[in-house]
């Protein structure tokens, strides 16, 4: 069922448009992701098709009766009761019976039969309007994004912003939408908030169009990327990951096609110029009305080409010691709370150390110490090493003056540039022509984190402390980040949420949990990787524990099940028949004097074993099946690469058909690749590939 249909729609006029002729339309349970460069008009269109305002031409349509639910960066709260109160905003029905019920519940320390019969209607009331589920929902929800019990009787006006974002977060998966819009939800989590968010907007069924810079974010939950362009809208039934690498594809193809066209139209009118008058006078014009009726192909935008031109270089700076901090009994405190103590650290030159944590945890804090900006009550010693040049990057980005213009702060930091040396600098973090002459205060988040790292690398630096730089850039400049922080010859300490950064640029890790803290000497995904591991054992140990209790309470016989079950949980399955399986735990079963006096037991390892041995059948047959339509659409796509190649004789369209054609062919034929590619893996894991 389609819930949204956007047709030909555009937005600005002139020089101020975002762009035009938009045309998609969201299926029930469709997840795509929304990808630009900053500024391309992405929170635009959220907010046309959110109806907050009108398109300049086209129509947005949504499908009557389904219900809307936007999540914006602004994070615009209008409540002024408490978070609960914000959590259920949109079930007004039982938020007033909710608040009803608090005030009979006062009225009824009474004791008056009046008040108490109240209060018995009114929790029926609230019961059977299903107030009880919605607030254990809100409650897992709210408890995940990092508000406690004792949280939910706050006002809403004592929230600070990041809380907020994660309230009105909250608020909109609380309705569970038809339609829901997603405007950077990940800003405000810390990393295992965002695997939660991850879970559960898979889990959900509601259509989704989702603005993320979280490149691991749009691959875990949005099989489909459309990306804005000015003139052009790109749709892909590809996860970001893919449709980087099929976009580019696309574009070199569709260049190529230009190109061959403008080569062909050249040498037509060269052809024309030198017979309009002579013997071929009538091939000429044939081929100027030929000319004239040509359809002439543009050359493809390339949305991110522009967003490409930033470049992130450091200065050289001589070189620091091989020790360049060593830390011992390091602690912290605020507000009463201790957030980690005993820290120990030796870091050394060419370390890219990752701070990772919960929210609140205090990572700043930890940061600010090791960058000698602790408070006067912190504890412990930092010893700093020889030669060090150090740069420190606030996520707040205090070291901007909202006053000054983007050429005045350059100059702050380097007074010896002049304007047309400064503004030739920023054009390098692509402020381009008046763009450097506008104050900080109008600039948005990602021009400040741009203009902040840029004032940065103005200096020799050989020690960087960088507290979430990527917070505000795009993807092209988060990624030229990463390369730069890679080929960076000096130190870096480094606070991030964005797991696809902290996986590209850390060497190691130090990660803050409940006041404690823990060095891993190894990057962000070993370090996870070990985590998986670690939880996987706990789990099993837990498991195993539970099993003891239960077995020891219902006595040897269960003991004797129990075993059964878990041989026949824990043995591999054999990549043979049922039959097979059905032989091995029937031999199983009698190797048991246990098992043979447990029927039941018996009857259910059989089961799960011909269940596991159809699902793994399953699985080899669709990879055969795919491996078929692999080589049948790559023998396909040959041809129809060969046919691209030729002369098309002037008939530019079918050229056109061909090579629309191509890229679907190329499309569905990636797509069974990888899902190839999962299976065998799967199979190959479980013993089931030969």
């Amino acid at each position: 069922m389609t819930v949204l249909q956007v047709a030909d729609v555009g937005f600005g006029y002139g020089a101020r448009r975002l762009f035009q002729g938009i045309t998609f339309s969201l299926e029930q349970g469709q997840r795509a992701a929304l990808v630009a460069p900053n500024g391309a008009g992405k929170s635009t269109l959220m907010r046309l098709i959110g109806r907050e305002m009108p398109p300049d031409e086209g129509q947005v349509v949504v499908r009557k009766g389904v219900r809307v639910a936007f999540f914006r960066q602004s994070h615009e709260l209008t409540s002024d009761g408490t978070v609960m109160d914000a959590f259920l905003a949109g079930f007004t029905e039982v938020l007033d019976l909710r608040h009803a019920l608090t005030d009979a519940q006062h009225a009824a320390a009474s004791g008056s039969d009046e008040a108490l019969a109240r209060l018995s209607d009114l929790t029926d009331r609230y019961h059977l309007s299903g107030g009880d589920d919605l607030e254990r929902r809100v409650e897992m929800i709210a408890g995940h994004l990092g508000f406690h019990a004792k949280d939910m009787d706050r006002p809403v006006t004592s929230l600070s912003g990041g809380e907020r974002g994660r309230l009105q977060l909250g608020v909109v998966l609380a309705l569970e939408p038809d339609l829901l819009l997603l405007d950077e939800p990940t800003n405000h989590l810390d990393i295992e908030t965002i695997a939660w968010l991850e879970r559960h907007l898979v889990g959900m069924t509601s259509a989704m169009l989702i603005v993320s810079h979280d490149r691991a974010f749009m691959d875990a939950v949005c099989p489909h990327t459309m990306e804005l362009g000015t003139k052009s809208f790109r749709t892909y039934p590809l996860k970001y990951s893919d449709y980087a690498v099929a976009r580019e594809e696309d574009l070199a193809r569709e260049r190529e096609l230009v190109e061959r066209q403008q080569d062909m139209i050249s040498k037509t009118e060269d052809f024309i110029r030198r017979n309009i008058a002579g013997q071929k006078t009538k091939q000429a014009q044939s081929r100027r009305k030929m000319l004239d009726k040509l359809d002439v192909l543009d050359r493809p935008e390339d949305v991110w080409a522009l967003a490409e031109k930033v470049a992130f270089r450091f200065a050289p700076a001589p070189r620091t010691g091989d020790i360049v901090l060593d830390v011992h009994d390091v602690a912290a405190s605020r507000g009463g709370r201790v957030l980690f103590s005993d820290v120990e650290l030796l870091l050394r030159r060419g370390d890219r150390l990752g701070i990772v944590g919960p929210n609140g945890s205090g990572k700043t804090t930890l940061l600010k110490i090791l960058a000698g900006q602790g408070a006067p009550e912190d504890q412990g010693e930092v010893k700093r090493g020889t030669n060090l040049n150090e740069g420190y990057f606030d996520q707040h980005l205090g070291s901007l003056d909202p006053s000054k213009t983007a050429v005045e702060e350059i100059r702050s930091v380097r007074p010896d540039m002049n304007v047309d040396v400064a503004r030739q600098y920023l054009a390098r973090f692509r402020f381009y022509g008046d763009d450097a002459l506008r104050r900080v205060n109008g600039f948005s988040g990602g021009e400040r984190s741009r203009l902040a790292l840029g004032k940065l690398l103005l200096e020799p630096r050989n020690l960087l402390f960088l507290d979430e730089p990527t917070n505000h850039l795009d993807i092209p400049a988060a990624e030229i980040l990463e390369e730069a922080l890679v080929g960076f010859e000096g130190t870096v300490v480094l606070i991030s949420h964005d797991r696809r950064f902290l996986e590209k640029v850390t060497t190691r890790i130090l990660s803050v949990h409940e006041a404690h803290v823990d060095v891993y000497p190894g990057g962000f995904k070993d370090w996870r990787d070990a985590l998986d591991r670690r939880a996987a054992a706990e789990a099993e140990a837990e498991r195993d524990e539970r099993d003891e209790r239960d077995a020891s309470r219902r006595g040897p016989e269960s003991r004797g099940a129990r075993a059964v079950r878990r041989s026949s949980s824990t043995r591999p399955t054999a990549p043979a028949a049922s039959s097979a399986s059905s032989a091995s735990t029937a031999s199983t079963a009698a190797a048991s004097p246990a098992a043979s006096d447990d029927p039941i037991a018996r009857k259910r390892a059989f089961e799960a074993d011909k269940a596991a041995a159809r699902a793994l059948e399953r699985k080899r047959k669709r990879v055969k099946e795919l491996e078929t339509q692999i080589a049948s659409g790559e023998a396909e796509l040959e041809t129809l690469r060969e046919a691209l190649k030729q002369d098309p004789g002037g008939d530019w369209a079918k050229l056109a058909r061909k090579a629309t054609e191509e890229q679907a062919l190329t499309k569905r034929v990636d797509a069974a690749m990888t899902e190839w590619m999962t299976l065998s893996e799967e199979l190959a894991s479980l013993g089931g590939a030969g």
